[in-house]
């Protein structure tokens, strides 16, 4: 079985010092597989509020302005 390991073996990349450290000046390898594991961002943007509780905020705001309504004839 031949195995790739997306990391570069620290003994024989280029532009590393001891200790793994990268000179000023020089760019670390870049990361193979990164882009390929992140999930797509906009797969599951909300489309912003459903019909059904923009209602019940509607009836709920009605019945409490009817309350204070009632309240201030009732004074």
């Amino acid at each position: 079985m031949n195995e790739t390991h997306p990391d570069p073996d620290p003994r024989q990349t280029p532009g590393l010092e001891g200790g793994n450290s990268v000179p000023p000046g020089e760019t670390p390898p870049g990361e193979s597989s990164t882009p390929a594991g992140a999930p797509d961002q906009n797969a599951n943007t909300p489309s912003g509020w459903g019909p059904a509780p923009m209602i019940v905020l509607l009836v709920l705001a009605v019945l409490i302005a009817g309350f204070f309504l009632a309240y201030a004839v009732a004074l």
